[in-house]
């Protein structure tokens, strides 16, 4: 196993360098194909305009590489969805999708249902909390979908520092996501961010795809697209240093459960025993408990969808 993904690095892990943005546009025309980018947004006022309007300059205005960059707001209660609109984007409410099905709280609800208003050929997820933000981020990961049609999804690989100290950045990956690969799924061991919320793939994947409506939603996509397409359809591009906001423990600690529990019912099909999580937090009369819930639902692949069927016949 070890070997095999030695020779996954070798040949399916890349810099964004090694495809200039021409030789991008050349086999974008080419080929034909379309690029949707799509930001998931919940309070990002700070952030998501400065990347939009990046995009939509570097990528729409300057060369034509991106066709649509789509915000889907979860529920924000300051102005994302304003200073999103202001810098350029398509926005839509969560709620305002597939409005038959009530939506539930969570990243992956947001990824799953911009598919149904997105058109690309090539989706591209980019997080709305990203700071210094490079349009090599879409660059980067789109590139090889476009130029190789034997890839089927992308990841970008970066330095995440914390509180100024390089690679200490994505405790949740380290702690968690990583040694569960490397124990279950060791053909996934090269990800060099697994949990990374910037990648891109081809619709025709993302849609056979059942997606966890929360945090475990990343985990999901890359063990599902591996039994699906197979390593040799992965790939990842090194972008250089992502920058945003960090969580605090306990709610990296909700990050954990949900993603343990993406596993686990990957690895039985099972039914989560205990489907919450009990954390700690001192209060005036020494530490009392606080219980989440951990996301226990997942939504189908997006081809079973009827309204979107009927959006393809259309």
């Amino acid at each position: 196993m070890l070997e095999e993904v030695e020779r996954w690095l070798a040949t399916r892990s890349w810099s964004v360098t090694e495809r200039p943005l021409h030789k991008v546009m050349a086999a974008k025309r080419s080929s034909g194909q379309t690029v949707s980018v799509v930001l998931p947004a919940l309070n990002e006022e700070e952030t998501v305009g400065d990347i939009v309007a990046i995009i939509r300059h570097d990528l729409m205005q300057q060369v034509p590489l991106v066709d649509e960059i789509v915000v889907v707001d979860s529920g924000s209660t300051d102005r994302t969805a304003a200073v999103a609109a202001a810098a350029g984007a398509r926005v839509v409410h969560r709620d305002a999708i597939l409005p038959r099905l009530p939506a539930v709280p969570g990243k992956g609800e947001v990824l799953w249902r911009s598919l149904l208003v997105t058109t690309g050929d090539v989706v591209c997820f980019i997080d709305a909390d990203l700071r210094d933000f490079s349009s090599d981020f879409v660059t980067g990961i789109v590139g090889p979908l476009l130029t190789d049609p034997d890839v089927d999804l992308v990841k970008a690989m970066y330095d995440r520092p914390l509180g100024g100290a390089a690679g200490q950045g994505g405790r949740v990956t380290e702690l968690m996501a990583r040694p569960l690969l490397n124990m279950h799924w060791p053909q996934l061991a090269g990800f060099v961010q697994p949990l990374g919320g910037e990648y891109a793939a081809r619709r025709s994947l993302l849609e056979q795809l059942p997606f966890p409506v929360g945090y475990g939603v990343e985990l999901g996509m890359l063990v599902d697209a591996l039994h699906l397409v197979g390593l040799d359809a992965l790939a990842q591009v090194d972008v250089g240093v992502r920058k945003h906001r960090h969580q605090d423990g306990q709610a990296l600690g909700r990050m954990s459960a949900a993603i343990y529990r993406t596993a686990q019912l990957r690895l039985a099909r099972g039914h989560l025993i205990r489907p919450s999580l009990t954390q700690f937090e001192r209060g005036e009369d020494g530490f009392e408990p606080r219980t989440y819930s951990v996301d226990t639902e997942e939504r189908p692949p997006m081809v079973e969808i009827t309204e979107y069927a009927e959006r393809r016949v259309a």
